[in-house]
């Protein structure tokens, strides 16, 4: 594509060099760069893209954007004042602009994104649209599954993939859409027809670091993008029982649903039966009541449910496509999934990696548990990441102890950090309760008497808990969900809780 058309609609300061040039492809790492290409410069979170200008062009490149640098005369340089929107605009022109063509739906939120993708994607289905995702787990379309690098990819690997999509005949996209991939402009210049608001919590505090400039990353997505967005029966959907949903509808002047267990809500529910073989309610929509059954655990996915339901209702699909959609998903890979086995426990593993998000599985269980007459203990084992966000430390471990009747504290990706010290701030949350702490050569009164423990192996905390528990008890695994890894130090070791734990199963 010629330089000057690849650069229309992108803000330029000033331009040293001919746009009279054909550009081959664009690339944002100098090691990427082939002959004809445009090298986009990034300032990025670990290093500057400015600094490999110079690589960039001995390896080809005939054009480079860039914030600020020397004047070289090898290349057309283009001035830009922020280089990412930059980048995704002219990574939008080169792939033709994908996200026009396609039915571009985006969920942001602190919990329950990925969830509410594989629903809508089922829903979709059933509609008789060929779906793609973009999400935590996986990138999916037309039969092919590709591994997620980010929740939200860079922008020119989102336009591509967004291009690929159109040109297989995908017609409805649904992106998780991070709160980085909104700070950092990966979905800028996306066309959405519909945005969707889950929740809010603290999170990233190590990147963002403040809740306000958190929520202000969220907010991007209605206030800006979905208000731009050149569809014309675009809408936004919104948790209305959440704190925050208030200052998203008032900064959204699109038509907007909400949904929530208050009955003024368009979307609801009410009659709810949870157990561990799922959520059984009624869903009221504008459009009439349905009476569900969803195989999927824990009340919290309730507001999953009727999100991916409010979408639906936006998008004029048939009630009871709808619920063919929502009633067809049996289960999400590492979110509140059943691990089954022989010993008559209840053993689930979940991605739950935040306070708020361990705190609504926890009570989701409770919520279980107080209708079943031969409950047992309740053990969860956890850890926080390294190198992440250290506030929320403590208060998962409050957290964990206050519903649980023994928390395990182990490792889960320590990353740089000692897995001991992050450990011990993971303690802090506990101390302050009115619990024991044991040791496992001091373990035998554990079921009279809430409690924890320390063990930094995240697998040989696994194999005690299963150890440990009896008939009717059930076994929280939380943060990892559907990760196959585990990272220490700077690599990654194969690690799956789920895998694990059928291990230690077979064990015990």
């Amino acid at each position: 594509m010629e330089l000057k058309k690849l650069l229309e609609g992108v803000e330029i300061k000033r331009i040293i060099g001919s746009v009279s040039k054909e550009i081959q492809g664009i690339a944002y790492h100098s090691s990427q760069v082939e002959r004809g290409f445009l090298f986009a410069a990034l300032r990025g979170l670990e290093t500057d893209g400015h600094y490999y200008i110079g690589k960039a062009i001995e390896k080809g490149a005939e054009a480079i954007l860039l914030e600020e640098g020397p004047e070289i005369s090898a290349s057309t340089l283009i001035y830009v004042p922020n280089s990412r929107q930059a980048l995704a605009k002219v990574s939008s022109n080169f792939y033709g602009n994908p996200s026009s063509t396609l039915t571009l739906i985006g969920i942001t939120g602190t919990n329950g994104k990925t969830t509410t993708t594989y629903l809508l994607e089922a829903i979709l289905k059933k509609a008789g649209f060929d779906v793609g995702v973009l999400g935590t787990i996986n990138y999916r379309f037309k039969g092919k599954v590709f591994p997620s690098t980010n929740t939200t990819p860079e922008s020119l690997d989102l336009q591509r993939i967004l291009w690929e999509m159109s040109r297989e005949g995908v017609s409805h996209a649904i992106m998780e859409v991070s709160s980085h991939g909104l700070i950092l402009d990966r979905v800028f210049d996306c066309q959405f027809d519909c945005a969707l608001f889950t929740n809010f919590s603290p999170e990233h505090l190590d990147f963002h670091k403040s809740l306000d400039h958190y929520f202000e990353g969220k907010k991007r997505l209605f206030s800006t993008l979905l208000v731009k967005s050149q569809k014309r029966k675009k809408f936004a959907v919104i948790n209305e029982d959440d704190p925050k949903a208030r200052e998203i509808i008032d900064g959204v002047k699109v038509p907007t649903l909400r949904y929530g267990l208050h009955p003024s809500c368009e979307i609801s529910a009410d009659q709810i039966e949870s157990t561990f073989e799922g959520l059984r309610f009624r869903l009221k929509t504008p459009k009439g009541e349905l009476f569900l059954h969803s195989r999927l655990i824990g009340d919290f996915n309730l507001y999953n449910i009727m999100a991916s339901a409010a979408v639906g209702i936006g998008m004029e699909i048939p009630l009871e496509r709808i619920q063919e959609g929502i009633e067809s998903v049996e289960g999400i890979p590492g979110r509140f999934e059943k691990v089954e086995n022989p010993k008559g426990i209840h053993l689930i593993v979940d991605y739950a990696h935040t306070h708020d998000a361990l705190e609504r599985a926890l009570k989701g269980l409770t919520n279980i548990l107080k209708n079943i007459p031969e409950k047992g203990k309740v053990i969860t084992v956890f850890g926080c990441g390294g190198d992440r966000d250290r506030t929320k430390r403590p208060f998962m471990g409050e957290v964990a102890g206050r519903y649980s009747d023994l928390t395990i504290i182990t490792s889960d990706n320590p990353r740089t950090e000692d897995p001991l010290a992050i450990i011990q701030e993971v303690e802090k949350g506990l101390v302050s309760l009115p619990i024991e702490r044991w040791s496992l050569g001091r373990l035998n009164s554990w079921r009279l008497k809430k409690g924890y423990l320390k063990i930094p192996d995240r697998r040989e905390a696994i194999r005690v808990a299963i150890r440990l528990a009896q008939p009717h008890d059930t076994i929280l695994i939380a943060g990892k969900g559907h990760e196959d890894y585990q990272i220490i130090g700077k690599q990654r070791f194969p690690f799956d809780d789920r895998i694990e734990a059928q291990k230690a199963l077979e064990e015990s």
